[in-house]
């Protein structure tokens, strides 16, 4: 048997035993209401094929030796008010470049498949140059794949980050232009202080980066991301919770979140072109600034722009899933009026 068999049967033996770990994670399932669930970050597809929401939300889970790990589960509810759940849809692999606790999991439908992104931590600090900053642990951004919504959500062949190994990187979102799959995601602040958000194309499959990575702008080019003071006197600048829209006359928006006044809060940016490339402009007004963050958007199956995220961003235990209606202006996104 030559290599590259030996690494079929490899793989082949590795997915049976995940997939013998998922349906062991499994648990029995309970309703609850969305101001009961306590979620941070959190995410809703809108599956069409089923005409059920998801709700996306990090986990501990049991993996197939009955030992928690880091993992996904997913919340069911056909009216975005009552959820089923928890179901497990990912457990993080024993063999995976890193398996610590995974922040802001959200799941995207591309071209009959459904892809997990998913920030990854370790248990080891980062290596900084500022004195004075506390101590944070390594991160990047992983891709997953699945045939359905609820997993499982499985690896890449290699198994590494699609962000880059030595980059303190999370919150990676999808977007496709002419045809092309790209990956947003934010370059942290506690590597370069001022957080970025960047862009790389990605390969068809989603299976890796392909191409340069390009910073698209800085978190302090906002007139309203005040930044955070840190023990040495410097002043960080947040970039979190990237996603992309675009409105009803073409324009290309991102909403993404940092810091006002030490108060999480929602902004918008515009770009000048319609393409990722940008240049991106910061719109002056937020679209929420009040202990709140993290926001994503989704259509109903009546066909209405809803916008949820996470709110109060502290203290830790209170978040609750926030859904708001909202306006499609043409020239940017204003709330309508709160749903849930």
């Amino acid at each position: 048997m030559n290599k590259t068999s030996l690494s079929r049967v490899s793989m082949l033996i590795y997915y049976c035993l995940f997939i013998i770990s998922w349906s062991w994670a499994q648990t029995s399932p309970s309703k609850v209401h969305i101001k009961d669930l306590n979620i941070r970050d959190p995410y809703i597809v809108a599956d069409k094929q089923s005409q059920t929401y998801f709700l996306y939300k990090a986990a501990k889970v049991k993996n197939d030796q009955g030992k928690f790990s880091s993992g996904v589960v997913t919340y069911k509810s056909k009216d975005l008010e009552t959820w089923e759940g928890p179901y497990t849809v990912f457990v993080t692999p024993p063999d995976n470049w890193i398996r610590g606790v995974i922040w802001a999991p959200e799941v995207h439908h591309y071209k009959g498949r459904y892809y997990l992104f998913a920030t990854l931590n370790s248990s080891i600090p980062w290596k900084k140059n500022q004195e004075g900053w506390p101590e944070y642990n390594f991160r990047g951004t992983q891709i997953f794949h699945a045939d359905s919504p609820m997993g499982p959500f499985l690896p890449f062949e290699d198994k590494l980050p699609h962000t880059p190994i030595d980059r303190m990187a999370l919150d990676g979102t999808l977007w496709e232009e002419n045809g092309k799959p790209y990956m947003i995601y934010c370059h942290e602040w506690v590597q370069i202080k001022d957080g970025s958000m960047v862009l790389v194309e990605l390969e068809p499959d989603l299976s890796r980066p392909k191409g340069e990575h390009v910073t698209l702008f800085y978190a302090s080019s906002a007139n309203w991301s005040t930044g955070q003071k840190k023990p040495n006197g410097d002043t960080a600048y947040v970039t979190d919770g990237c996603f992309v829209y675009r409105t009803k006359t073409g324009k290309l928006l991102m909403l993404w979140s940092s810091f006002k006044n030490d108060s999480y809060a929602i902004g918008i940016a515009e770009s000048a072109t319609g393409k990722l490339t940008g240049p991106w402009k910061q719109q002056p007004d937020l679209l929420f600034g009040q202990n709140s963050g993290h926001g994503m958007l989704f259509e109903t199956f009546d066909g209405r722009l809803m916008l949820t995220f996470h709110g109060p961003n502290s203290p830790s235990g209170k978040e609750r899933a926030q859904i708001f209606e909202m306006e499609d202006t043409g020239n940017t996104l204003v709330l309508k009026k709160r749903v849930l």
